[in-house]
């Protein structure tokens, strides 16, 4: 979980010697005298403030983001993904590849590329095999550019352009000037288009993602953007949503692709109120919703207890903690519509 409105540091370094909303029901379809199973991941794109499939369809995603890779790799795996989808009724999840040092997650990207471009394609290849998208969030909180470039480079000449695939390349901007955030993503985006020409990328925004109305006055000019909005239901309220309202309204396509249910640092109590009138505005304007996160930190955020299974598959109720619980019932909710 990151500290919201502390400065985080990091040292980035370079790459050293890697080789390496529509319904999300499915529809069956005849094919060879058998029934077969359509495939609910389809190429995704933007038209306006709408997500949308290959049919035209609204697509709206729901699911909890997995936690920093560095320190809660352990449920970067098939069975966890699967449980997020079976038992979940999730449609999406996020690989948070944590790209620098901050607090107490360490053996980030710049500590060990190799240990995060693995745990990425185990998640990746986890969605892709379950059928779900997926975010493969940059998760970093400062400017390093250089190691995205080398990181969505790796990422993409091995994906190309899989339909299941988000690519978040800043995940929360601290107080960065919205200029050099465009900046950044100028760099970057054809990076990732080179290999993945049709993917649907999401641009961070400035203060920590809650600045959409900043960007909204001076959008990107590529194709297929989201814009990232982050809050945390018991710090952000009204004014964070009247921003963000703003946005739409300008015609900026929004996801929240990270949000909780407690205080901005992660802990606190669950303010179910307030949660459920940011639920009101994306289901008003059919925003699709990440959730943070499956970690077993001792911090209200993280959903499952420390003395789960890394299998999902085998996790009790007991090993649900009391914002998991709320965050499936939501993404059940959500996807069953």
């Amino acid at each position: 979980m990151k500290t919201r409105f502390l400065a985080v540091i990091a040292t980035a370094s370079m790459l050293m010697g890697l080789a390496a909303c529509g319904s999300s029901a499915k529809s069956t379809t005849e094919g060879e005298g058998t029934d077969s199973i359509t495939a609910f991941v389809k190429p995704l794109h933007v038209e306006g403030v709408a997500l949308l499939n290959a049919d035209g369809d609204t697509v709206v995603l729901n699911g909890p983001s997995l936690g920093w890779h560095s320190n809660w790799g352990r449920f970067y795996n098939d069975s966890t993904v699967k449980a997020l989808k079976e038992n979940w009724g999730a449609n999406i999840t996020r690989a948070a590849i944590g790209a620098h040092k901050s607090g107490d997650c360490v053996n980030t990207y710049d500590a060990d590329s190799a240990y995060a471009v693995n745990l990425a394609m185990k998640a990746i290849d986890a969605a892709i095999a379950n059928d779900m998208y997926i975010i493969c969030d940059w998760h970093s909180h400062n400017n390093t550019l250089a190691d995205a470039k080398n990181f969505f480079t790796v990422i993409t000449e091995k994906y190309g352009d899989s339909p299941n695939i988000l690519y978040e390349i800043w995940n929360e901007p601290l107080e960065i000037p919205w200029q050099e955030i465009k900046d950044y993503a100028q760099e970057l985006i054809p990076v990732i288009r080179k290999n993945a020409p049709n993917s649907v990328i999401i641009v961070g925004t400035p203060k920590w993602d809650q600045d959409v109305d900043v960007a909204a006055e001076s959008p990107l000019e590529f194709p297929n953007l989201l814009y990232s909005l982050h809050y945390y239901a018991g710090t952000h309220k009204d004014w964070n949503r009247d921003k963000a309202t703003k946005a739409i309204e300008a015609g900026l396509p929004i996801i929240i692709s990270e949000c909780g249910s407690m205080d901005h640092t992660g802990d606190g109590p669950i303010d179910y109120e307030s949660w459920q009138q940011w639920m009101e505005f994306a289901d008003k304007h059919n925003v699709s919703v990440l959730m943070w996160d499956i970690a077993d930190k001792d911090e209200t955020c993280s959903m499952i207890a420390s003395t789960a299974s890394d299998n999902g598959m085998l996790w009790s109720e007991d090993d649900l903690k009391e914002w998991a619980k709320l965050a499936r019932k939501t993404i059940k909710e959500r996807n069953a519509r």
